[in-house]
């Protein structure tokens, strides 16, 4: 392989590294704290599609699956694990073409006090090329804090949730810290109708000597409307995404037009 195949293979990988792993999970909302401690006290699971409005073969669709769970919820707080799967799809190669994978494995325990749930939290990526070439690791890890609140006005609940913490360990990135704010407004329109808003935003603090590059700045707003059946809930969205280091040749950002599908378990 040519020194110019490498560099692009290894400019690939770092931008694989650094897609977030994108909002629309279950993940992490405050949950009530139950009248006495329990094992395994909450389970989500989540699958979306979204089809992307961009004019490049490599970025089509955007899917992705997982779970979370509440371990143990001691009453005062609770230990959580999230794993979840991505997969961003073109037509390069073709009709489905998977392009990139993304890992993200997740543990947090959190303390409840007067309605705001406050966690600790480790967080974990790796990110894969697929069917394309790579012979090294693409990771990183993060260990920090979360915040959750909820505020419901008669049918209408907002959810914050804010994280922020150093990266302690990367391969093949420039990352030095992470920052998000995530926020979510859902009205409910009949008992089973509901609809939504949401916004997520988030910075990246980079090693400037690397790429000789700031701050990355990125983030999504998506709206919708939910339904809510006897075990799950159908949410159908659009939206718009501007998606950090997206490029896998040139490091650049890539924004696009969204919409689809996600299951979730109620």
């Amino acid at each position: 392989m040519s020194d110019t195949s490498g560099s692009l293979i290894r400019h690939a990988a770092r931008a694989a590294c650094l897609l977030l792993v994108a909002t629309g999970t279950s993940a992490q909302t405050p949950v009530e704290a139950p009248p006495a401690p329990g094992f395994i006290t909450r389970y989500d699971f989540h699958l979306s599609a979204a089809s992307l409005a961009i004019d490049d073969v490599r970025y089509s669709w955007d899917s992705r699956f997982g779970g979370d769970l509440d371990l143990v919820d001691y009453v005062n707080g609770r230990t959580s694990i999230l794993i979840d799967y991505e997969v961003l799809l073109g037509d390069e190669l073709r009709s489905f073409d998977p392009t990139q994978a993304y890992y993200t494995l997740q543990v947090s325990s959190s303390y409840r006090l007067r309605g705001t749930e406050i966690a600790g939290l480790f967080h974990h990526v790796s990110r894969h090329l697929s069917d394309r070439a790579k012979e090294f690791p693409i990771a990183w890890n993060m260990v920090g804090a979360r915040v959750l609140r909820r505020v419901a006005v008669g049918r209408t609940t907002l959810d914050a949730r804010a994280e922020a913490g150093p990266v302690v360990q990367h391969s093949h990135v420039d990352y030095t810290w992470t920052a998000n704010l995530d926020l979510m407004i859902r009205h409910g329109v009949s008992p089973r109708v509901g609809v939504f808003a949401h916004g997520y935003g988030e910075l990246y603090g980079v090693d400037s000597t690397i790429h000789q590059r700031t701050t990355q700045r990125g983030g999504l707003v998506e709206a919708g409307v939910r339904i809510d059946g006897r075990a799950g809930a159908l949410e159908l969205f659009a939206g718009f995404e501007n998606r950090i280091d997206a490029d896998p040749e040139s490091l650049l950002p890539k924004r696009w037009g969204l919409f689809g599908f996600r299951l979730l378990g109620r």
